[in-house]
């Protein structure tokens, strides 16, 4: 058996001598008054920071560590940066102020000279400056002085050099590192795959100064004061990995792990300590996905359709081209899903025309044809009526009827709606959030569809998923036209299985995108100009939707009355927002797509859904508030028909991650690799948008560059899911009670998606 990051090998001595421990989780959730230097104010602070508890100082980690080796004053070259040990020479300091600039100065020094330590911006610190004081200063040297980056008051320090303070000292010092008193054995069966040996069951020590995640009011200082203290219940957090599993990677137990992420003895131990940290976190939350996911399926039946029939070939033979070989795959991920008995969840991820209705009413026409019903469900009034005049469209000769219900359905269409979907006599319902309402009844309902599924909350989809055959689940096909990086398809979407488009069909046009400076315009608009006059139409897309105090950005009305008086006043120009009444948005759209209107001025109400052939150019005002992902799908209303399109960008590109977006954009055409772009450049919680509320907050993973850990991760938890039938199994030992404690009470709990 080897230490924790050293790969010393452990004697049997050490390993006999390593006291039994047996983890007490519940004195994690003492709350945080329990440390020694928390007051009402730091606990208020504390708990808007999200630490209340004594575990969650534990997983507050530290983002870096600082080599905070003591050094004489004199040792320091001018220009270099360290950490020396000094006493207050000076009288008592005045801050004073600079402009803006608030300077706090006072004279310190050590056995070896003498220098001018200089505060900024932080004028409390004079109260702490008394002559005599000593203090631990990190900061950079100048022919000036000492800038100060960081500093601690050390209660009698005697000399320069690293110290280890006594237990009484702890909550006090908030200097070096301190020895608790009786410090806790490691965790039981830690040693079998790898510990930090005895040097780790002393406290934190050494010359790493951990920097911890602050705020205003928490600095990062008062953070290790209190990660000084806590250490020493790391040994009750539970262990999370199986022992088999930690023995075959050579893993340490977690309070090892913990109690060296936040004080290493080393940097090697440090990322070591981070890598086994980050590996657990997301391995529990592969567990809480599969065991979600199969607790989903095993709930409730799902009607078992036979083999597809001749409604179904026919349709095939009927249409207009060849599916894809993208679409062919997707079709027969859906044909195992329909016969499985098991509910279908399913996240069907394509490009813009990637032929998704497509799939999405392959599935819809299997429950038609066994008897049952089917529905389809988007999130706005333009894409549901899109998308029905795409199904009139594809369904061709084949005489079906459906219903379409939005807001904007008439009463006695409605009603007579209703009564037909109650009675089977109508099979097939496409839709807003008007197909949940309460007096919204099926007679049998075997399949649902739900376009950007991301834009319904989990009430909405499991309102959706009640209406199903009475004691079975409805099957369940997610739509969305933005890819999903793998990265977020693991985490966000772990609990669906997916299916991929990236061909484009046959006589799909590229999008030549350009982003346009200020000085371009003039020259863009005779472009325009030059488009419409040969026939053709464009979308002008605007970030808001009328004028705004506090936003500046083009506005959607004001932008189509200024177009229509100037540049465009030769053409016909309509506008079409969200916040119009139903008819008058219809109006909009269909005189756009009869070629009643030259110019359509929008928002991002025609992100999805919007087929018009003929509109060859998509202008975006403002393009610097938009993400990669967004800008891809508008981009995507155009290049449709059989003439060349183009996107033309206007933004200010001037902010570093604007201009790496728009450049992005404008130079990659694969919807997947800008995904990853977004990603990388925005992180995964902002990317998710409205779902990211679904995503855990790793403590240490980071993702995406943690992608591998994630994927080996996730592998894992499968293969113990195949091996054991269910990860309750006790041989496991208390995996998910470690993933409802890290992630939430109801983290492995089955849920409605």
């Amino acid at each position: 058996m080897r230490a924790f990051a050293d790969g010393r090998e452990l004697s049997r001595a050490e390993l006999r001598d390593a006291p039994v421990h047996w983890p007490r989780p519940s004195v994690l959730d003492a709350s945080l008054a329990a440390l020694d230097g928390v007051g009402p104010k730091l606990a208020e602070a504390a708990a808007a920071a999200g630490i209340r508890t004594v575990g969650d100082v534990l997983l507050r980690f530290p983002h870096r560590h600082r080599d905070r080796q003591i050094q004489p004053l004199a040792a320091l070259e001018p220009g270099s940066e360290g950490t020396v040990l000094v006493e207050v020479v000076g009288a008592k300091p005045r801050p004073f102020r600079r402009g803006r600039l608030s300077i706090t100065s006072v004279k310190v020094g050590d056995e070896s000279g003498s220098v001018r330590a200089t505060w900024f911006n932080q004028p409390w610190v004079a109260d702490k400056l008394e002559r005599g004081t000593k203090l631990l200063i990190t900061g950079k040297v100048s022919k000036k002085g000492m800038a100060v980056g960081e500093y601690e008051v050390v209660p009698g320090a005697e000399a320069p050099g690293p110290r280890v303070l006594s237990p009484d000292q702890g909550g006090a010092a908030g200097g070096d590192v301190l020895d608790p008193p009786d410090p806790a054995p490691p965790a039981a069966g830690a040693s079998a795959a790898g510990t930090l040996g005895s040097e780790r069951s002393q406290s934190p020590r050494g010359d790493l100064m951990p920097i911890h995640p602050a705020t205003g009011e928490l600095p990062p200082r008062r953070i290790r004061e209190w990660a000084e203290q806590a250490v020493r219940w790391a040994p009750n957090v539970i262990e999370g990995l199986p022992a088999d599993l930690r023995v075959r990677r050579g893993l340490a137990g977690v309070a090892d792990a913990v109690s060296a992420a936040h004080f290493p003895l080393s940097l090697e131990e440090s990322e070591r300590a981070r890598e086994r940290i980050a590996f657990e976190e997301l391995f529990l939350y592969q567990a809480v996905l599969a065991t979600r996911k199969r607790s989903h399926r095993v709930a409730r039946p799902a009607p078992r359709l036979s083999a597809p029939g001749e409604l179904v070939g026919r349709w095939l033979d009927s249409l207009p081209f060849e599916p894809t070989g993208g679409q062919l795959e997707a079709f027969d991920d859906v044909d195992g899903d329909l016969g499985s008995g098991e509910p279908m969840q399913r996240l069907l991820m394509g490009e813009v025309g990637s032929g998704k209705t497509v799939v999405a009413l392959y599935a819809m026409l299997r429950a038609l044809e066994a008897g049952f019903q089917a529905v389809l469900m988007a999130p706005t009034e333009v894409l549901a009526e899109q998308h029905a005049a795409t199904l009139d469209k594809l369904l061709g000769a084949e005489s079906i009827s459906f219903a379409l219900l939005t807001g904007a359905t008439p009463a006695a269409t409605r009603k007579r709606a209703l009564g037909q979907l109650a009675s089977g006599e109508l099979g097939l319902a496409v839709g807003t959030h008007a197909l949940i309402e309460p007096d919204v009844k099926f007679a049998r309902l075997a399949v649902s569809v739900v376009d950007e599924q991301h834009r319904f909350g989990v009430k909405q989809r499991r309102a959706l998923d009640s209406k199903g055959v009475e004691g079975m689940a409805p099957h369940v096909l997610h739509m969305t036209a933005t890819p999903i990086p793998r990265t977020l398809s693991l985490t966000a979407y772990g609990d669906l299985d997916t299916t991929s488009l990236r061909e484009l069909p046959a006589g799909r046009q590229p999008v030549e995108t350009r982003l346009i400076a200020e000085n371009e315009r003039a020259g863009a608009y005779e472009f325009v100009r030059g488009q419409l006059r040969a026939g053709r139409q464009a979308f002008v897309v605007c970030p808001l939707v009328s004028e705004s105090e506090k936003v500046q950005g083009k506005a959607a009305e004001v932008e189509a009355e200024r177009l229509a008086a100037g540049e465009l006043r030769d053409f016909r120009v309509g506008v079409l927002h969200g916040q119009m009444p139903s008819a008058v948005k219809a109006a909009a759209m269909a005189a756009f797509v009869a070629g009643e209107t030259d110019v359509l001025v929008a928002t991002t109400v025609i992100e999805v859904g919007v087929d018009v052939p003929n509109a060859t150019l998509m202008l975006i005002e403002g393009a610097e508030r938009f993400g990669v992902s967004q800008l891809h799908q508008l981009r995507g209303r155009v290049g449709r028909g059989q003439h060349a399109s183009v996107c033309l960008l206007f933004g200010d590109a001037k902010g570093g991650m604007a201009r790496r977006r728009l450049h992005a954009i404008e130079r990659e055409h694969d919807g997947f690799k800008l995904a990853e772009v977004d990603l990388s450049l925005r992180g995964e919680g902002e990317i998710l948008g409205t779902r990211q509320s679904g995503l855990p907050r790793f403590a240490v993973a980071d993702l995406p560059d943690d992608t591998p850990t994630l994927v080996t991760a996730r592998e894992e938890a499968l293969a113990l899911l195949r091996r054991y039938g269910s990860l309750e199994d006790p041989a496991l030992g208390p995996l998910l009670e470690a993933a409802r404690r890290r992630f939430g009470a109801g983290a492995a709990d089955p849920i409605a998606l």
